[in-house]
Parts: structure tokens; sequence; C-alpha cells
């Protein structure tokens, strides 16, 4: 059994897990999650995506939406997902320069923590999106898990 430590320093060391059994809006096509959440402060990203996107697109959302604002991380934790586990995931991961980590699903042995949060945060996205919950802001503009996916982050 390995002990996971506790991190030093910001963006050492992040969990990294999919949602997706999200349905998929014909506007805007997401019909997934990728769940980041960082070990050091406990704070979860939530980053639509797509099931069947390619590890390219993937690359593109992280650097995009977590690289170009937190710099890179050191290590990331995965289950044995195949967008990890396939040689182009782990190219990636060099590319990047981050220690990819495998663990099983829902281990405590990697970090009770995280893993609590995420399935939390996949619970609060299924049940938003099992009412089909969608609503008009103050402007009138239509807002659903896309939308306001951000906001457990704050």
């Amino acid at each position: 059994m390995i002990q996971i430590q506790e991190p030093k320093s910001p963006w050492e060391r992040a969990h990294m897990d999919w949602e997706t059994a999200i349905p998929s809006r014909v506007d805007r096509s997401f019909n997934a999650s990728l769940v980041l959440v960082h070990n050091y402060r406990k704070a979860p990203m939530l980053l639509p995506c797509y099931k069947d996107g390619t590890n390219i697109n993937i690359a593109i959302i992280i650097w995009n939406k977590v690289i170009s604002h937190t710099g890179l991380f050191q290590n990331i934790i995965s289950d044995r997902d195949p967008k990890s586990t396939s040689a182009l995931g782990t190219n990636l991961h060099k590319l990047f320069g981050t220690r990819l980590s495998f663990s099983t699903a829902f281990n405590p042995h990697t970090d009770i923590i995280a893993q609590k949060m995420i399935q939390t945060l996949r619970e609060m996205i299924r049940r938003f999106c099992a009412y089909g919950l969608e609503f008009k802001d103050a402007d009138g503009f239509t807002l659903d898990w896309c939308t306001i996916i951000p906001a457990p982050e704050l």
C-alpha cells in the first residue's frame, strides 16, 4: 500500500476523473465533465467536455482552463480510465511534464477527501441534469449545467 503524502505546494498533485452520465444539449453538445480536484486546497475544477473527445481535445481543454491559469502540476492521480491509460494519454502527460499515477476507482488509500468530493460533484451534476433544469437569468439568458458548472469551484 502506497501512502499519499500531503502536498507541500499548490498544484503539486491533482485527482482527475470523468463524469460521463450527463445528457448533451443540441446547442452545446457537451456530454461529459472532467473533474479535477486540487489536492493542496481541496478545490474542484469542473470542465465540460465530450465523452467521445480525443485526448488532444482533452489536452486543449486542460491547457486552456487549467494550466494557463494555474501552471503545471507535478502529479495527476487517475483511475484506469481508457482516456488516461492509452498511449496518447500517457504521451500527453509526458508533453505536459506531469507524472500520471493510477489508482483503482474509489480507492480509500489514495485520497479519501478528493474521492468524496468527486462523488459529491458527480451526484450534483446528475441531479441537476435529471430534472432537466434550465432557467433564465435576469437578462433572459438560458442557463443549464454547462453554464453553472463553475459554481462549485467557489
